[in-house]
């Protein structure tokens, strides 16, 4: 049978509460602050905690903490009056797994627990279905290229990540991957079989995202159904406006124990919640497990092993396209290049050489004009802190006045300076 450990000061809870849930086929047991909580833990591994907020000496935040730091697979639900909801919301951003708000109905406390339950037991089927990664693992190395610090920081990450069920946030400019790294998270789930359900919140109508995201009664539409036993992939979350947002919270509290959910953002989220225009709880629900996806410009070192790769996937009309090398100077400037679009342009401007050239070796000569000319950038910090028409002349000047190449820089048909 499956086990609840009951933390709450109030004797008449522990009471109240053994009256409701062991009926229902779990073995409750109790303690009466989070330190007894916390050492009763450690010593009996319950299948489930379920604390109140508002305790002393050690509250209910304290103990999740704690819990989760000694055991990070805990699977936590946090009790509050409806005074504290704010602080219930932010339990969420350190781990747990719901909250609960006081006076709450029998029903919705045993849904609860059932729903933490069913996660648990997914994340060990998942953890064990990852027990022997070898081939995952290569598969890993072979499709996130470099030998960088922040590539290398980057697998580790996705390593540890594939084996658990908790949400992950990625994070990065338009280009850096995160398509890919969300496709390894599925696969080294241990269930490449399983569905991967891909939604664009950008993109999608919403007429669309109520049929098959929301669906009605906070019970999911068909995507969600179809993401069963799989993943949920939420590409450019920051695309829900704020009324969606909230019913989306709704959606992941009553399903979220059936599908692994990952969601991709090129926005600061953080910051976006900060200022009111994200929806503060769904962001703690989602972000528990942030991955930040470096530009390419900050890890240029790559530059080469990437160019590699690209060459071996590209093809030539008139010779094997894996004969062609790039010079030393050629392989400079691609590293003194901006790349607004990472890995995305990189990818594709390295197949369309590839594709046309007529020679097996590429000098900086026979670069896109975008590339050979310019070689000293404005600074990211530079764009952020001058005006669009500032960073335009910016530009121009480092394409020494060619409009035509500043045009291809910034993504415009024609480069235009108005007073």
């Amino acid at each position: 049978m499956s086990s609840v450990l009951i933390v709450d000061d109030l004797l008449s809870i522990h009471e109240m509460l053994e009256a409701v849930i062991q009926p229902t086929g779990f073995i409750t047991a109790f303690a009466t602050d989070g330190e007894k909580a916390l050492a009763r833990y450690k010593v009996e591994r319950f299948d489930l905690v379920l604390a109140d907020i508002d305790m002393k000496p050690m509250d209910g935040i304290t103990l999740l903490k704690q819990l989760k730091a000694y055991d990070p697979s805990s699977v936590i639900i946090i009790m509050t009056a409806y005074a504290s909801t704010e602080s219930a919301i932010q339990a969420l951003k350190f781990g747990a797994f719901d909250y609960m708000q006081k006076p709450f109905r029998v029903d919705e406390l045993i849904s609860t627990l059932k729903r933490g339950l069913a996660f648990k037991q997914l994340a060990a089927e998942r953890a064990n279905a990852s027990a022997t990664p070898t081939k995952k693992t290569l598969d890993m190395e072979h499709r996130l290229i470099g030998q960088g610090a922040s590539n290398k920081r980057l697998i580790q990450q996705v390593k540890k990540l594939s084996t658990v069920r908790t949400p992950v946030l990625l994070q990065g400019e338009a280009g850096t991957g995160r398509s890919t790294v969300a496709e390894l998270l599925h696969a080294g789930g241990g269930a490449p079989e399983s569905p991967l359900v891909r939604i664009d919140c950008a993109l999608s109508s919403a007429v669309d995202l109520r049929a098959g995201l929301l669906g009605s009664n906070g019970a999911g539409g068909i995507w969600v159904e179809k993401a069963r036993g799989g993943t949920l992939l939420l590409q450019n979350l920051h695309g829900l406006d704020l009324a969606t947002q909230q019913e989306l919270v709704g959606v992941l509290r009553n399903t979220s124990q059936g599908f692994r959910l990952i969601c991709t953002t090129t926005e600061d989220l953080d910051k976006l919640t900060d200022e009111g225009r994200f929806n503060d709880e769904l962001f703690y629900r989602v972000a528990s497990l942030p991955v930040v996806l470096t530009p390419l410009r900050d890890r240029i070192e790559d530059v080469p092993l990437l160019v590699k790769h690209f060459l071996s996937t590209a093809s030539n009309p008139a010779f094997d396209a894996n004969l062609i090398e790039f010079s030393p100077e050629a392989i400079d400037a691609l590293q003194a290049y901006h790349w607004p679009g990472n890995l995305s342009e990189l990818g594709q401007t390295i197949t369309k050489i590839a594709a046309t050239t007529s020679v097996s070796l590429v000098t900086a000569e026979q670069l896109p004009l975008r590339l050979k000319e310019v070689k000293d950038w404005p600074a990211l910090s530079d764009f952020l802190a001058v005006q669009e028409r500032q960073y335009v002349e910016l530009v121009l000047n480092a394409c020494k006045g060619d409009r035509n190449a500043a045009a291809q820089i910034l993504g415009v048909e024609q480069v235009r300076l108005t007073s």
